[in-house]
């Protein structure tokens, strides 16, 4: 099983390199499935690895001109701070056991993969349906307002914080329909923001969980190697058709989650 998890590990990354988003959302199923690892310290381990690998994606980006730091700043003021707490103090206070009904237990276990069984099936659908918004061809300057960013940006920080999954299926279209970034530019952006969100929860986490570093580390050393290799197969193969099949395979892992919370004797 633990082969079978750094491969997966490996195809996070070149998912991201190949299609500049997506492949986070796989994180925390890949730990917590193959290498037995509770879900809601995998979602603590989901921070450091996608935020580690959005962050060198980001500066990927930053050096060609595609990361609007006034926006990333302004978004990630909001969604930082959200995260940070979430991490700090929301999420040590579930308890093991949050509700009994009848003979059913409702675990922190079961709500935290249940949550992000969902989270995975409405990633999925942002990937194979037709994009309904159109990105400008130019950037608008005087678009990025704080205030128009704040409520978006706790949204955003919730789902960070909660899940571990960075969210940037909710962030590109929230950066192209607010802040009117051309398409590349709005990739570009919420990778950072992304960074800024997983890194800074994480650091929240420390304290509260027992840290396996040297595991940590060689996962998202894995991945962030898969991101260069995805980077390069990027130039040869057509990113469109492959994130549409990429959404049809997160999909099918969502109603296996969902199927194997739900119904775990199915």
């Amino acid at each position: 099983m633990e082969i079978l998890g750094y491969l997966a590990s490996a195809f996070i990354g070149i998912s991201l390199g190949l299609i500049g988003g997506g492949g986070s959302i796989l994180t925390v199923p890949v730990i917590v499935y193959l290498f037995n690892t509770p879900p809601l310290l995998a979602t603590s381990y989901s921070l450091f690895i996608v935020g580690s690998t959005s962050l060198i994606g980001s500066i990927t980006n930053y050096r060609k001109g595609l990361v609007n730091l006034k926006a990333a700043l302004y978004f990630g003021t909001s969604s930082i701070v959200t995260v940070f707490i979430t991490r700090k103090f929301l999420v040590p206070a579930i308890p093991k056991e949050i509700v009994k009904i009848g003979g059913f237990t409702l675990t922190e276990s079961f709500l935290t993969m249940v949550l992000f069984g969902m989270l995975m099936l409405m990633a999925s659908m942002s990937m194979i349906k037709k994009p309904k918004v159109t990105a400008p061809e130019r950037e608008c300057t005087d678009c990025v307002r704080f205030l128009k960013l704040v409520g978006y940006g706790i949204a955003i920080g919730l789902v960070t914080g909660l899940l571990g999954a960075g969210g940037g299926f909710l962030l590109i279209p929230a950066l192209v329909l607010l802040v009117k970034l051309p398409m590349k530019k709005a990739v570009g952006t919420s990778l950072m923001i992304i960074a800024l969100n997983s890194l800074i929860g994480f650091a929240g986490d420390i304290g509260h969980f027992p840290i396996q570093w040297s595991f940590l580390l060689s996962i998202t050393f894995i991945a962030i190697v898969g991101i260069f290799l995805g980077g390069l197969l990027s130039k040869k193969i057509p990113g469109k058709k492959l994130k549409k099949g990429f959404g049809w395979f997160v999909l099918l892992m969502g109603i296996y989650i969902l199927i194997k919370e739900l119904l775990p004797n199915f």
